[in-house]
């Protein structure tokens, strides 16, 4: 098919298992990145203080240039090249590149001058005075990377508009790689500390930008120098964004609320709360990231041509494959999550109690993992419709939801004598839940189904293969003789994936087939 008409669901296989074996790639030097930043800063306040700076500069460039930008974005563009209009596609994403540079610029110099005041009332209200001053350092450096973000975040979308996913996919890896060079050859560098750190930031987000450049040789483009504020096609793209972005701006004050009551806590609970997502965020990311970024362009390409039957078959096939990896993954990360976190980082100034906070919040936000995963599909589907409205107004349903259940499990946590930091990984999994059911009963409701007794089906096999692998892979860490973290995360994941696919194919699993892609 073609660039017009979008790509059969064969097709949006292969892409997603090129993104996936892309972000897995990126995730691999993240790993390792985190590896080096955890050994040199452990779980230390200094870490708190990074992990609290880069919360702002995140903020502005997820709200300007994000995934708000992108979701309005990427469907009026396709629409457009559907049209054939490659002129005009191409002003309109002249004109977007050049209002996110002039937004998000100002944007980085007004958010400098007033960090003193924002991380004293808003970002870290209790961190120690010293702490406050090293964020506020921290920030003003990495707030020049939400600029080459967001021209790097146009750049992707016009790539994968025209069904080109690879590079956009390596862009990640880059800026993994930028953040490691800056922990393991600046940060040791006299008088740098956790300022290499920061400064890695930078230079992964000019790596993420420059990789992406040569993909646009051969595309037909040329760049007008024009806001474009008078064009049709970018007053929709900033009426589909709107609501994106305050959908984004209710999601980032949640993340913010959790920094500041793990602020409160005990030192090493903010990064440890945010190595556990950061882990979290790996297979979540390599399955539902990968099938949504893959499907998105033909979705909106269907949804355009009102080609709603072929949408809502492409839709569900995409979903069923998201849960038949997203279940077993679940729970293998519940169940291995302290010989990996030990495996992987237990060493330098990363000790057995940073271990144990990072393997406690990790567990609760694995439970997560589902209502994560469908998420990042069934939110593209509306934005596909060009509507960005209901996942806004679900998302801030689930995010109030969110934020109150993370006031009352933390006291509860505290009640019970447990960590309570994992009070705030158990409320981000039930909330997503909730907002995962809410958001596939609307767009089943939209689209006249989901073939749901088909998709029910398909996730009670998965479950129960995936309750045999945790077995397995529980058998495998009692009763395995060598009983290093290596061969027991190692044996887990090899013979716990090879007992999932047995069970999923003797209880006569579809998905198993569509592995077979090429």
């Amino acid at each position: 098919m073609t660039e017009q008409s979008g790509l059969q669901p064969r097709q949006i296989a292969r892409a997603a298992f090129l993104i996936m074996a892309a972000y897995i790639a990126s995730n691999l030097v993240g790993l390792v990145r985190q590896i080096i930043v955890s050994e040199t800063f452990g779980t230390s306040a200094e870490l708190d203080a990074y992990w609290a700076a880069f919360r702002l500069p995140d903020f502005l460039f997820t709200l300007i240039a994000g995934g708000a930008l992108a979701s309005a974005f990427l469907p009026t563009f396709a629409s457009t090249l559907a049209r054939g209009d490659h002129t005009g596609a191409w002003h309109l994403a002249s004109a977007i590149i050049n209002l996110v540079m002039l937004v998000l610029t100002v944007g980085a110099v007004i958010a400098g001058l007033a960090a003193p005041t924002l991380v004293a009332t808003v970002v870290a209200p209790g961190f120690s005075p010293a702490q406050q001053t090293l964020t506020v350092s921290l920030m003003r450096l990495m707030l020049i990377s939400p600029v080459l973000f967001g021209i790097s975040g146009i750049l992707g979308a016009i790539l994968n508009a025209h069904q080109h996913f690879l590079l956009p996919a390596i862009a990640p890896i880059l800026y993994n790689t930028g953040i490691a060079i800056g922990a393991a050859f600046i940060a040791p560098l006299p008088g740098m500390g956790i300022y290499g750190l920061a400064l890695g930031v930078v230079l992964g987000a000019m790596m993420h930008l420059a990789v992406q450049l040569p993909g646009l040789r051969g595309r037909g483009g040329h760049y007008v120098a024009s806001l474009g504020l008078s064009d049709p096609q970018v007053r929709e793209v900033a009426r589909l964004m709107l609501p994106r972005m305050l959908g984004v701006a209710v999601v980032q004050i949640n993340f913010q609320v959790n920094t500041i009551l793990a602020s409160g806590l005990a030192e090493g609970s903010l990064s440890a709360l945010t190595m556990a997502f950061m882990i979290f965020l790996l297979p979540q990311a390599a399955i539902a990231q990968a099938a949504a970024t893959a499907a998105f362009p033909t979705l909106s390409t269907l949804a355009a041509q009102h080609r709603l039957d072929e949408m809502r078959r492409t839709l569900t096939t995409t979903l069923r494959g998201v849960l038949f990896l997203a279940v077993p993954a679940s729970l293998g990360l519940i169940i291995l999550r302290e010989p990996i976190i030990r495996f992987l980082f237990q060493r330098g100034a990363f000790d057995q109690r940073s271990t144990a906070l990072v393997a406690w919040a990790l567990g609760f936000y694995a439970l997560g993992l589902v209502g994560h995963s469908v998420l990042e599909v069934l939110v593209r589907a509306f934005y596909a419709l060009h509507d960005t409205r209901t996942p806004v107004v679900v998302g801030a349903a689930a995010t109030a939801i969110n934020v109150l259940l993370s006031l009352i499990l933390l006291r509860v946590f505290t009640l019970l004598g447990l960590l309570p930091h994992g009070g705030l990984a158990l409320a981000n999994a039930i909330a997503t839940s909730v907002e995962m059911l809410i958001l596939g009963g609307l767009i089943r409701q939209r689209l006249g189904g989901l073939e749901g007794r088909r998709t029910l089906r398909a996730f009670a096999r998965s479950a129960v293969a995936a309750a045999g692998m945790g077995l397995a892979v529980l058998g495998i860490i009692l009763w395995l003789p060598f009983r290093s973290d290596l061969w027991v995360v190692t044996a887990g994941v090899i013979l716990g994936g090879l007992v999932y696919l047995v069970l999923a194919l003797l209880l006569g699993s579809e998905e198993v087939r569509s592995l077979r892609i090429w």
